[in-house]
């Protein structure tokens, strides 16, 4: 029986745990259902199991052949287990049983991915090494891979190399997306607080008003990335929300902006950062106001690494055709916190359709769900990586 066959008997077992997890969702660091059912499969497979890494992170730990001995190969295998907090507008029986609460990205698809990769190889053993698989928390934003690998991951867990895979709803099933390099933004987050003087909304000339501040600053901030990054290098500076004051006829005391940046280098991203503060601070005295700037970087840029991309896309194109496997997709803004995780150890992160065409629903959207069609590509590309990066020797 063929990898292909063996995972295909699989589906409908991984489609059930698939809806179950998008039944009842988790916010990030409180995945405890989700760790807890992770965590007995792994241990019914017969993996080690090791919980608590980061939080609520679970890693499954597998060895075949020589993988007892000292100096054994290992590979690392990695899924996201969180939800968003954002409200389902699904009707069907697998819907959100948690109000506000919803697996809008995929985490449920690449979690049951990964386990259906993690019962195939278990119940095979065809390789020869160690496999650990990492199921991580809290990926939405919220630093799950930084304290995984902060908390000893990779010391606890080596690895040669690691790999990880997103489903992207505008690829068609049974197709894959891959590049080497930067392939994701890194992110970061920002607050800005301006504080004025508040006075009537009739009498304008006994205050300093904040809105008007935060809105210029919000004008200015635009000319960062057109302005002051080099033309070649792609970023992105949102400013996302701007509030002030509760009433009519009062110019507040203060106005808040917030934002988000996105680029695919650390030193654009420090760029952007002094520029914000010195644009930021330059604008509010030139209104008599003062200007903070709070600058948390959240997701370094996700860059793979070329040989291990190159092995990766040959896994994509052994399981479903070269014409199926695109070598050069457009790069993404939206950012990945597997990335703290190849900065570490080297690796590749791909693209995993989810099916294209009319009434398809990007991520983060609430009428998203992941297409369990899918399921058996993401487990079929995790095993065959495994056989063949820890191939038993001929004979």
């Amino acid at each position: 029986m063929t990898t292909a066959e063996h995972i295909a008997r699989l589906h409908p077992e991984m489609t059930a745990w698939r809806r179950d997890l998008h039944a009842h969702p988790e916010l990030g660091f409180e995945e405890t259902r989700t760790s807890d059912l992770v965590a007995a499969k792994l241990a019914a497979f017969g993996c080690e199991v090791h919980r608590g890494l980061g939080g609520t992170g679970v890693v499954g730990t597998l060895r075949a052949g020589g993988g007892t001995q000292p100096g054994a190969r290992t590979l690392g295998l990695r899924a996201d287990m969180d939800a968003l907090p954002l409200a389902e507008a699904n009707t069907f029986e697998h819907r959100s049983r948690h109000a506000g609460k919803m697996h809008a990205c995929g985490h449920d698809g690449h979690t049951t991915m990964l386990l259906g990769a993690a019962r195939y190889l278990a119940e095979t053993r065809n390789f020869d090494g160690v496999v650990h698989f990492i199921f991580q928390p809290a990926e939405e934003g919220l630093g799950g891979a930084k304290a995984m690998v902060d908390a000893g991951l990779f010391e606890q867990f080596p690895c040669e190399a690691i790999f990880g895979m997103h489903n992207r709803p505008s690829l068609p099933v049974g197709q894959f997306a891959v590049r080497a390099g930067p392939m994701m933004a890194g992110g970061a987050f920002f607050d800005i607080s301006v504080s004025g003087k508040g006075a009537h909304g009739a009498r304008p000339e006994t205050g300093i008003d904040p809105v008007i501040v935060a809105a210029h600053i919000a004008v200015a901030l635009q000319t960062i990335v057109s302005r002051n990054a080099p033309p070649v290098e792609t970023a992105v500076v949102s400013v996302t929300k701007i509030h002030g004051g509760d009433a009519y006829n009062v110019i507040p005391q203060t106005a808040q902006l917030a934002g988000t940046v996105r680029t695919f280098s650390h030193e654009v991203m420090a760029l952007i950062e002094a520029s914000m503060r010195r644009i930021a601070k330059g604008v509010a005295e030139a209104f008599g106001a003062t200007a903070e700037v709070d600058f948390r970087a959240l997701f370094a840029p996700t860059i793979n690494d070329l040989k291990e991309t190159e092995f990766a896309a040959a896994i994509c194109t052994g399981l479903v055709g070269a014409s199926n496997v695109d070598r050069n997709p457009a790069l993404i803004m939206a950012s990945e916190d597997f990335s703290y995780m190849l900065e570490r150890v080297p690796g590749c992160y791909i693209n995993i359709g989810n099916g294209a065409g009319e009434g398809g629903c990007e991520v983060h959207n609430p009428g998203y769900d992941f297409n369990d069609d899918a399921l058996p590509f993401g487990a079929g590309f995790f095993a065959r990586l495994v056989e063949t990066r820890l191939a038993k020797a001929a004979g």
